[in-house]
């Protein structure tokens, strides 16, 4: 069984674990602390300590920079899934490279205002020390002063997705890829607390979201693999 190690909140952990679904993979979730990448550290040789990996058997899989997906492309590749279709090839990486930096920057920001409601007590401080070492001390005040202007953020760096989805159910085709997949995760941190929709302006937008929240691949089994 395929292992899936993360944070849960992570969007790029949301990506990973939404394709393992979609597929029918059987597969575990091991929830690590924020601070604490011990466990990554260890499966990978002390060679990577960021999250998602993944563990299938002895194999161990990591990204080998911030736009490799070697993940996504292991699972694609593993169980035939046609996330990344040659036809689309350089257009799905600057469209995940958009996702992974200007949606994400501001996605993960709105979500983190409401850090001490998904981060264990345990945990706070660690969460806190790292984020104040990586954007100055008292960023996660900063950003809830910030929420409206964020949220405006948001909803106009979302338009090209809503009109990408006009005349297509998936961004690309008529059927998902890896960058569906991509966004949905971005999303998914941003919508992880619950205290936010996505913006109602975006109709099309919203529709997609509903399709690949249950989306599975034809030849997916029924029953529930996810432990």
């Amino acid at each position: 069984m395929i292992e899936l190690i993360q944070i849960p909140w992570s969007p790029y952990c949301i990506v990973q674990g939404r394709i393992l679904e979609y597929g029918g993979i059987s597969f575990k979730t091991v929830d690590i602390p924020n601070h604490d990448r011990s466990l990554v550290w260890q499966l990978t040789r002390h060679r990577y300590y960021g999250v998602p990996i993944i563990r299938d058997g002895r194999t161990v899989v990591f990204e080998t920079d911030d736009n490799s997906q070697v993940i996504a492309k292991y699972l694609d590749s593993r169980f035939k899934l046609n996330l990344f279709p040659k036809i689309w090839a350089g257009i799905d990486t600057l469209l995940w490279r958009y996702m992974e930096n200007e949606v994400e920057g501001v996605g993960f920001r709105l979500n983190d205002i409401y850090w001490q409601e998904f981060v264990p007590e345990a945990d706070q401080v660690g969460f806190v020390r790292h984020k104040e070492r990586k954007f100055g001390r008292g960023c996660l005040g900063q950003w809830r002063t910030q929420q409206e202007q964020l949220l405006a953020d948001l909803t106009r760096m979302l338009v090209p997705f809503e009109l990408m989805l006009q005349n297509r159910p998936f961004l690309l085709d008529q059927e998902p890829h890896f960058v569906d997949f991509d966004l949905y995760g971005m999303l998914g941190n941003f919508l992880y607390t619950g205290h936010y929709r996505l913006p109602a302006v975006h109709t099309h937008l919203s529709e997609w979201h509903q399709r690949m929240s249950i989306l599975k691949s034809p030849l997916a089994p029924c029953e529930k693999l996810h432990t």
